[in-house]
């Protein structure tokens, strides 16, 4: 669902893919080949949230601001992994969010790196580019290699296959005539 506020409604690419249950709120804008799937939250209501191309925000994420202080920037090719909670941060481009990760107002994730599942970096923390970063708080823990960086692209290009069957499906819905409870053999 995309949603006006106070006079902002989200700016999206055409070929960016939001899933019918998915909330995108304000003043919000969005890159081309970017998706956001099931139940995830991209409210901008009170400051500004920036997506950038290609981005993969999976099931129920939810992405914040704080009033005033701390606009959300995500740039390019970044996966929130599933249940992520991103406000008021910076998350460079080609960097991934483990599933269930925090990154909390003022932080600034570099570029490429990976923030572990179930992290939670704290307000104004800096995690250099190319670092795996885990723990409450998250610290840095080693230097990403080949192997971590081609996982990170492997999962954007998993993720843009995924959208294009369910842009298909979509399209196909839609072509289909809805039926009516007297279609289903009721009343």
């Amino acid at each position: 669902m995309i949603l006006e506020f106070e006079g902002k409604c989200p700016k999206m690419d055409p070929t960016v893919f939001i899933a019918e249950n998915a909330m995108v709120i304000g003043d919000v804008e969005i890159g081309p080949g970017t998706n956001i799937w099931f139940n995830s939250i991209v409210r901008g209501d009170q400051n500004y949230i920036r997506i950038g191309s290609n981005c993969n925000i999976q099931d129920a994420c939810i992405l914040h601001v704080e009033k005033d202080l701390c606009p959300l920037i995500i740039e390019d090719e970044v996966v929130l992994g599933h249940r992520v909670v991103v406000h008021g941060c910076k998350i460079r481009k080609g960097s991934l969010i483990g599933i269930g990760a925090i990154v909390l107002n003022g932080a600034e994730i570099g570029e490429e790196s990976i923030v572990g599942a179930g992290s939670v970096v704290t307000p104004n923390s800096i995690i250099p580019q190319r670092t795996l970063a885990l723990g409450t708080p998250a610290k840095p823990i080693r230097p990403l290699d080949k192997k971590d960086l081609q996982m990170i692209q492997q999962t954007l290009q998993d993720y843009q296959a995924l959208k294009k069957i369910y842009q298909s499906f979509s399209q196909k819905l839609s072509l289909t005539p809805s039926l009516s409870p007297k279609g289903r053999g009721e009343g």
